[in-house]
């Protein structure tokens, strides 16, 4: 597969959305002092196609180089060298040194021989795979960062790499000398929803609002998977073509992801695999447990690596401040992979699903039901439309919260999908549903309701007001039980309006 840079640059160079990203790059690479810049971000977000789109916008002196994965210390010295070549000597080849150091003095000796007055971009792309190991990567870079690049306020050095957690701990959180030099971090999130419709509008692809979403549940914000999408078909019929079908596209992708993000992939992929299991998450002890893993300090190390790649996310449920901890899959094309396409994965390599194959699944109430809760997830990263639609205050802190009984005496357990515990003494709680027509609220479902807030009040003692909130893809039918229950609602065209930023 073509990597993210070349299937995004083949379409347009226009850059969608990411109005924040690129404001905060813009103005850093036109300051007037020597910027050092971390950008990060999950795997086919973006990052590269962002800064290169960006850079050419603006006029300087562009030097992009992209590490190897798997190479060895040398090839990656060679195409650095290569580089250097390329864009400071008119192509001219570089002799590769035996050192990173005196690889990044032939860079800083190219350097010197731009004039003053024209900026310069360093773009070192996939960093984590230019550090092999004892390469003395960031031995040299330390130094000549610290000893030369920072006084030349024509300098502006991009860092950039997928494996986030390699990022974060060598470069953000460095604890030698390059401890605080990173002058700003950038990381570069998924599309949101709103994003995703004007990227496929600028390919001339109109889709409703509901398609979209069936989409977004499947391919997350991936600006690489939605430049697969065909104009002309429908949302089951890409996901069948690029899902179920022998060569789709994204068939094989899981595994490429992990290949390319850790060295070794398995641990990570078995604590994938768990917390799929578990539709409202998993804790941690129960999930270091059943891991089996030697050493659950290890185990704990993983699943932060997860997060930062962005995998899984981590909850506290609402009261319970640090302990409580659970995890939750928050990559859409993983949670689909291994619930839809691996259990399928002997069927489509042997080309024995017929084209149309989704098409079909998609209408099985099996699917309407995960459909429902890829909904509940991609409403936690769209919390500033639902709080816009739900005119909450900016203040409000967010959370969830369950209640799992320890005995029979202790009530019934309930589960509260969306929270927000307001600064003017309420608090909103969030019931969320998915549905392809207006939902109504009829008699027993208001007891539900109604239990699931009397539990709430209960078990967290709570003194403030409470509202119950209503978010859904086609809106509330009225009914006199969303009447006198319901106090606002947010539906899924509120997550496509375009939010502003700070």
């Amino acid at each position: 597969m073509k990597d993210e840079n070349d299937k995004q640059a083949n379409r347009s160079g226009k850059i969608i959305g990411r109005l924040k990203e690129q404001k905060i790059l813009r103005d850093h690479l036109t300051s007037h002092r020597a910027e050092f810049i971390a950008l990060y971000g999950r795997r086919r977000v973006g990052k590269t196609y962002l800064v290169k789109n960006l850079v050419d916008s603006f006029p300087c002196v562009f030097f992009h180089v992209t590490g190897l994965q798997k190479g060895s210390s040398q090839e990656q010295r060679e195409e650095f060298a290569k580089q250097i070549g390329q864009t400071f000597y008119s192509g001219a080849p570089l002799i590769p040194r035996e050192r990173w150091k005196d690889t990044f003095e032939d860079l800083t000796q190219a350097i010197a021989k731009v004039p003053t007055n024209k900026k310069i971009v360093l773009f070192f792309d996939e960093l984590p795979w230019m550090d092999s190991p004892r390469s003395k990567l960031l031995t040299a870079l330390d130094l000549y960062w610290n000893r030369y690049w920072v006084f030349d306020n024509r300098l502006k050095l991009i860092i950039c790499g997928s494996a986030t957690s390699w990022i974060i701990d060598n470069i953000i959180n460095n604890k030698g000398g390059l401890h605080n030099r990173v002058t700003r971090t950038v990381q570069l999130m998924p599309f949101t929803l709103q994003e995703t419709e004007s990227y496929l509008t600028e390919y001339r692809i109109n889709l409703k609002h509901r398609q979209i979403l069936d989409l977004y549940s499947v391919l997350g914000g991936v600006p690489l998977y939605w430049s697969f999408i065909k104009k002309g078909l429908s949302a089951p019929q890409c996901i069948d073509e690029l899902c179920f079908q022998q060569n789709g596209a994204l068939v094989k992708e899981f595994g490429r992801l992990f290949a390319s993000l850790f060295e070794d992939p398995k641990p990570y992929t078995d604590l994938i695999r768990i917390i799929a299991k578990h539709r409202y998450g998993i804790g941690q002890a129960e999930l270091i447990a059943k891991a089996k893993l030697p050493d659950g300090g290890h185990t704990v190390k993983r699943l932060q690596q997860l997060e930062e790649a962005g995998f899984i996310t981590s909850l506290v449920p609402y009261g319970h401040k640090d302990k409580g901890v659970y995890y939750l899959i928050d990559d859409e094309y993983s949670l689909f992979y291994l619930h839809w396409i691996e259990p399928n994965m002997k069927t489509i390599t042997k080309k024995a699903t017929n084209e149309g194959f989704w098409v079909l699944q998609s209408q099985r109430p099996s699917w309407k039901t995960w459909a429902g809760y890829a909904f509940e997830s991609i409403c936690y990263k769209h919390i500033a439309q639902i709080s816009h639609a739900l005119k909450i205050s900016p203040g409000a802190t967010i959370g969830t919260w369950r209640f799992v009984p320890r005995s029979k005496n202790d009530g019934e357990g309930t589960q509260i999908d969306l929270l927000f515990d307001r600064p003017d003494g309420a608090i909103t709680i969030c019931e969320i549903k998915c549905s392809d027509q207006p939902f109504a609220i009829d008699k027993a479902y208001s007891q539900v309701l109604t239990k699931k807030v009397e539990v709430f009040r209960k078990q967290t003692r709570t003194k403030k007001q409470l509202f119950l909130a209503m978010i859904t893809t086609f809106g509330l039918k009225p009914t006199i039980y969303s009447e006198e229950l319901v106090t606002n609602e947010a539906k899924l065209e509120d997550f496509f309006e375009e939010r502003g930023f700070y």
